[in-house]
């Protein structure tokens, strides 16, 4: 049985990069969300935990201009909960809400990153373990959880206790890694940086160019005709890993498009349990 989510407000007092907008919070099709202007964080927690008490964050994607609140990720939450993995779905801002931020370039890692300060912060309410969350993220969620996996460093938040905002692993499905010309999604890059970004914003957030050894072990999935997001983003991303030595796993399915969510219905397989799978290799679950 999976647990009524509980919506926890993202900030407590004013919401940092942000001002006062007409933008209002609108339903689009597919149970996806426009017009974010008060983050959220959906927690989901399940009666019976695996033993590693792991947790899971989730990224809707949506180009950064809308959020895929439904089959990006509720669905994703209960599969995670039926494993008993705690999860959370993260309801975020978005860059193409430009009259609502003052700077739509940092406005959904701020977020990312402070869902991951929440839930580290408050780790023994949630009895999971502070040093197993990972993050999981989708096409436009996807490159939200890279950079977050690649610019963890720099905090854009206030951080007075020094809350360690890297992820202890990245699942990326069908994610935008690449901002460069050749392989970047246009309307993703477009939303974050403008119709001309520079070429050192494009390469900051070109994160298969952002890798270390220090970038959290990462598990990708995507399909070979995903016409939206080139399939390449994600062999980029898993060639710097391999570069930098860091274990990381891609699946790559003969069909299934953009956006498949938890089911691929053109490559009929539960994806998810070799994620499991994955996780249980690398003892963040038992």
């Amino acid at each position: 049985m999976v647990s009524a989510q509980t919506s926890i407000p993202l900030y407590t007092g004013a919401i940092p990069n942000s001002k006062p907008c007409n933008v209002v919070e609108s339903l689009a099709g597919r149970g996806s969300v426009g017009g974010v202007t008060f983050p959220v964080l959906y927690a989901y927690l399940p009666e019976k935990r695996d033993s590693a008490n792991t947790a899971v964050i989730i990224f809707p994607g949506g180009g950064y201009a809308h959020l895929a609140m439904d089959h990006e990720g509720k669905q994703l939450a209960e599969a995670y909960n039926k494993r008993g993995i705690a999860a959370f779905v993260l309801k975020y801002r978005l860059p193409a809400d430009a009259a609502c931020v003052e700077n739509p370039e940092t406005v959904a890692l701020m977020d990312a990153q402070q869902a991951i300060k929440l839930v580290r912060d408050r780790a023994s309410e949630f009895k999971i373990n502070a040093d197993n969350i990972g993050v999981m993220g989708f096409s436009a969620g996807g490159h939200l959880a890279s950079t977050l996996g690649t610019h963890y460093s720099i905090s854009l938040i206030p951080n007075s206790e020094n809350t360690n905002l890297r992820p202890s692993f990245l699942v990326l499905g069908y994610p935008v890694i690449s901002f460069s010309d050749s392989l970047c999604h246009e309307g993703s890059r477009a939303n974050m940086l403008g119709k001309n970004p520079s070429d050192e914003k494009k390469k900051l957030y070109s994160n298969e160019l952002q890798v270390t050894p220090q970038t959290p072990p990462t598990f990708l999935i995507h399909a070979a005709d995903d016409k939206a997001v080139k399939v390449e983003n994600s062999i980029e991303f898993f060639l710097a890993l391999k570069k930098n030595g860091v274990p990381a796993e891609i699946h790559i399915l003969q069909k299934g498009g953009h956006g498949f969510g938890l089911n691929n219905k053109a490559e009929p397989s539960d994806w998810l349990d070799e994620v499991f799978v994955w996780m249980k290799a690398n003892k963040f679950i038992h």
